[in-house]
């Protein structure tokens, strides 16, 4: 899944997201999504999340 669709993200989900500060690179980040920041049911660059360490980013990759 590529993290497009709300819907298919929980809260304790293992997520791979990309930091506002990474996205020319498109360096990744793994961990455990804590919040969901996004409230539409879809979004073109991936749902915004907070991961449990802090971190925040776009989902793009569900695993």
């Amino acid at each position: 899944m590529d993290g497009t669709k709300r819907s298919d993200i929980q809260i304790g989900s293992e997520v791979a997201v990309v930091q506002k500060h990474h996205q020319r690179s498109g360096e990744l980040t793994e961990g455990i999504v804590k919040r969901i920041l996004t409230k539409s049911p879809n979004h073109p660059h991936g749902i915004k999340v907070m991961l449990e360490d802090g971190i925040v980013g776009r989902v793009k990759q569900v695993f």
